[in-house]
């Protein structure tokens, strides 16, 4: 019976000959049937994944030599594009639209020899914290279906979360990939901005979108890193340096580490998780680290924010979608032109959608731009500056990933309730610092929920060995 715990072991195997690329793939086609009912993909490529492993163990039994993800079954998020197979954002705009080349994060998975397995469910342009904004209905979490998996790369957390492939990629704005990798129960790593190609993946606010990674270990997730960062001529936002090897040490340096004391005395953060994180600053100093509070007064002003830079964007990337160019278009009896357009997006786009268009439209429209987006852009410089200031004296800072633990589907029917969720997650898109979610705890109610990591810009090596440290912490 195929099991599998993390890539070195089974590539072992693989390299050992007691185990095949296709019998791995066959069984996460299995489990993906077994798990049809969570509605975490929107696609599997059953039949092209199985002659892709056939052609990988030929590769082996030949001498060929081999990618370092050899035989790595990995789903993508459905804005993230795969040439030749389907991409819609989870929304009815682009209809059947197939991908016309691979996002530079899918080719460097393929050239070193990973297996793209689907692609997953996900929010309507990611746009959403509990995967309901969908076409393609709700995306239920593996551990209590009754429960949200998280948004709005909710598919791809339950694919790692249920074992139905090893790792995913998923997208994150202000924070969908670390609330849904909360909520799940797993590891969530949002890299620094411009660590990862945004070439091919499907805009949402351009200067907060990264590709993420959602694993079961931090090794997985750092491996997977080390193959999707790097320079990229496609992408002038990108870092343009080779891609880095992060190595996990373990060589047991102590760490400064900060955590924001406004954020733990937050009245949204639910006590149970408050409770966690300070004993875990407890169990930090006692395992020889130095946890301290750092003030930080600008948490209220954090969603905000976020939410006026990030809807302005979206209604400027958004305005491509005209139902011309590729997509769906809905067209009336001797309609005009305005008509055309007004018919295309007010049917293919989604509630949330529009909300988020018209919020931008708003806050960048004459007589309000200064008061909204021009503030909104003073407060992430404040930001910017305030986090400089704190890794001067800190590796780290640890807070919450989430005030609360998976909701209930349904509940979040206020989407002011819904933004204000994110109060934890953003401030590593706004400030474009890299952060990770844990699965260290488990709440009274049965679920889990996780703390977050984050680290100085481009310092994922120091992320990733404090994460390690975190999880062997806690094995203890």
């Amino acid at each position: 019976m195929f099991s599998f715990t993390n890539i070195k072991d089974y590539q072992e195997n693989l390299h050992q000959g007691k185990v095949l690329c296709e019998t791995a793939v066959r069984y996460y086609l299995d489990r993906i049937t077994e798990n049809n009912q969570l509605n975490a993909f929107v696609e599997v490529f059953g039949s092209e994944c199985i002659e892709r492993a056939k052609q990988l163990d030929n590769k082996r039994a030949n001498g060929v030599q081999l990618g370092k993800l050899y035989g790595v079954v990995v789903a993508i998020k459905d804005v993230i594009c795969f040439e030749g197979h389907k991409i819609t954002a989870a929304s009815a705009i682009l209809g059947d639209f197939q991908s016309l080349f691979n996002a530079t994060a899918v080719q460097s998975l393929l050239d070193e020899d990973a297996i793209i397995i689907g692609n997953c469910n996900c929010d309507e342009f990611a746009m959403g914290s509990t995967n309901e904004n969908t076409i393609y209905g709700r995306v239920k979490n593996a551990l209590d279906e009754s429960k949200v998996p998280g948004g709005s790369s909710g598919g791809s957390a339950v694919a790692v979360q249920a074992g139905m492939c090893m790792v995913s990629l998923g997208s994150d704005t202000g924070g969908s990939v670390r609330q849904p990798a909360d909520f799940c129960g797993i590891v969530g790593l949002k890299p620094s901005y411009g660590t990862v190609s945004r070439h091919g993946l499907i805009a949402y606010a351009s200067s907060f979108d990264q590709i993420g990674i959602f694993s079961k270990n931090v090794e997985d997730a750092a491996l997977v890193l080390e193959i999707i960062s790097g320079k990229d001529k496609a992408d002038s936002t990108v870092r343009q340096v080779d891609s880095k090897r992060f190595q996990i040490d373990g060589n047991g340096k102590p760490y400064r580490i900060a955590y924001l004391q406004n954020a733990l005395e937050h009245p949204s953060l639910d006590m149970e998780i408050r409770d966690s994180i300070n004993s875990l600053t407890e169990k930090l100093n006692a395992d020889g680290h130095w946890v301290g509070p750092v003030a930080f007064d600008l948490i209220d002003y954090i969603v905000p924010a976020y939410y006026i830079l990030t809807t302005a964007e979206a209604s400027s990337n958004l305005s491509r979608y005209d139902g011309i160019r590729y997509g769906k278009r809905h067209t009336g009896d001797g309609a005009g032109l305005r008509e055309f357009y007004k018919k295309t997006r007010s049917k293919g786009f989604g509630k949330e959608v529009k909300r988020r268009i018209m919020l931008g439209t708003f806050v960048l429209s004459e007589g309000y731009y200064d008061a909204y987006f021009t503030k909104a852009q003073q407060v992430r410089q404040l930001l910017a500056e305030r986090s400089r200031e704190i890794f001067k004296d800190f590796d780290a800072i640890i807070l919450p990933t989430v005030p609360s633990t998976a909701m209930d589907a349904g509940d979040m029917k206020d989407p002011i309730a819904i933004y204000l969720a994110d109060i934890y997650t953003v401030f590593a898109n706004l400030t474009g610092l890299p952060a990770i979610s844990l699965p260290l705890f488990k709440h009274p109610n049965g679920m889990p929920f996780g703390v977050q990591v984050v680290t100085k810009k481009y310092d994922e090596a120091t992320l990733l060995n404090i994460s390690a440290m975190l999880m062997d912490l806690y094995k203890k």
